[in-house]
């Protein structure tokens, strides 16, 4: 069964460093943690699985930022799922700052859908909002 769903994938960049993402160019990212909000209608469990691998082909901005990245996990929401945008403006709200104008957000208006995150605060705030730990499924 191929389930439909948003999410937000958590990043620890370990160190200071310059990430040449894709079509955006070169960006300096400071150590720490980041958030990313996406969708996947397509197929919730493969997309989250693969933005959480290292082995693929570069993709997507984010693709470019999960390479650079010590440690990747997710939430979803599925089923009646949080839309997109709503999650990364559930993110703006909660604290989070937003860091590299027009990442992830091509084919929206948000100003972006890559944030610098403290995990722990956030993780709540996605738990009360129905947001659940993606847990990877073994096939």
């Amino acid at each position: 069964m191929i389930r439909k769903g948003t999410y937000v994938l958590f990043l620890h960049i370990p160190c200071d460093t310059i990430v040449n993402v894709g079509s955006i160019g070169p960006i300096p990212f400071q150590e720490g943690y980041y958030c990313y909000v996406g969708s996947a209608m397509g197929g919730l469990d493969q997309r989250i699985n693969r933005h959480i691998s290292k082995e693929k082909r570069l993709r997507w901005h984010i693709d470019y930022l999960t390479m650079a990245s010590d440690d990747v996990y997710a939430f979803e929401s599925s089923g009646d799922c949080i839309p997109e945008c709503d999650l990364a403006k559930l993110l703006s709200d909660n604290g989070s700052t937003p860091a590299v104008e027009g990442f992830g957000c091509s084919d929206c208006n948000c100003a972006t859908h890559l944030f610098r995150a403290e995990p722990a605060f956030l993780e709540s705030i996605l738990v009360k909002n129905g947001l659940t730990k993606f847990v990877p499924k073994i096939e």
